[in-house]
């Protein structure tokens, strides 16, 4: 369990990248969250081309759960940038980072999986964690209720992405999934960003290695390691993730953009931290005979 552990938190500290990558991308957010997969291609392709998994047919199973994780995630892509520019940051941050409430629900009522007290009590600590970390602007008024109900779909298209991922990791190796999964997801985001008309071509080589690297390190390596992990772990801990995410970002804007934390953000990250490591997977202690 160590090391799909590992690759979770190093996935999401990678993932936990991307707004900053949006940020300093000179496309329009949705071209953004188009060039994100579209670039990852050959490096996802590399993978699973030369990865020792098994190349086994697809079952129609497999098929399905591959194309609406694709589509999930361009959902999650799409109305997470919506929410940006129609709420506040903090709003956005909190409401999409509710994905493990939509998971720990699918999960018990259509999957049949038992929950944990330990996951149960480890998603309570978190949310209460990211709360902290966005207690001192966040707040709701009838002027970004738009805004809060796209950060509420972002949250439930990347929930919904977590478990089709997970379903189709049960069937199939990890590279298979991302990079099939990665080309639905960007044929999707190719028509959206085209039907939104904004820019779409970088406009400087700075602008194409800023793609590059929220490519290779948001998409590439943050979504291979969790869909990696998801095969391993179980996936109602795994999607606690998302937390993670939030504390990375806040980490790296503290880091790279000198933005100020405070005592509240500081002990709201360490619940997250505290949240993800209470609901972790336990050893099983083999039973005295």
């Amino acid at each position: 369990m160590a090391f799909p552990f590992f690759a979770l938190v190093i996935g999401a500290v990678a993932m936990g990248c991307s707004p900053l990558f949006v940020r300093l991308a000179d496309v329009g957010p949705f071209a953004s969250a188009f060039w994100r997969v579209a670039l990852a291609l050959p490096a996802l392709y590399l993978w699973q081309r030369y990865s020792p998994e098994p190349r086994m047919p697809l079952d129609r199973n497999v098929r399905v759960a591959v194309v609406l994780s694709g589509i999930a995630f361009a959902g999650d892509l799409l109305f997470w940038h919506l929410a940006i520019l129609h709420t506040s940051i903090a709003n956005a941050t909190l409401l999409a980072t509710m994905a493990p409430v939509w998971v720990f629900l699918v999960s018990f009522l259509f999957l049949g999986h038992r929950l944990r007290k330990v996951e149960l009590l480890g998603l309570a600590i978190c949310i209460a964690g990211g709360a902290l970390l966005v207690r001192d602007s966040f707040g709701f008024s009838g002027l970004r209720l738009r805004g809060d109900m796209e950060a509420l779909a972002t949250s439930l298209f990347f929930g919904l992405y977590i478990v089709a991922i997970n379903q189709a990791r049960a069937r199939c190796g990890a590279a298979r999934v991302i990079f099939l999964s990665t080309v639905v997801t960007t044929a999707c985001l190719l028509a959206a960003s085209l039907v939104a008309n904004e820019v779409f071509w970088p406009q400087s080589i700075h602008g194409w290695l800023v793609l590059a690297g929220l490519a290779l390190i948001s998409q590439a390596a943050g979504q291979g390691l969790l869909t990696f992990s998801l095969g391993q772990l179980p996936v109602a801990f795994s999607s606690l993730v998302v937390f993670l995410e939030a504390v990375a970002a806040a980490a790296l804007g503290w880091i790279i953009l000198n933005e100020a934390l405070g005592l509240w953000q500081w002990i709201g990250g360490f619940l997250v931290l505290l949240g993800i490591w209470w609901a972790r997977p336990r050893a099983q202690v083999p039973e005295k005979r």
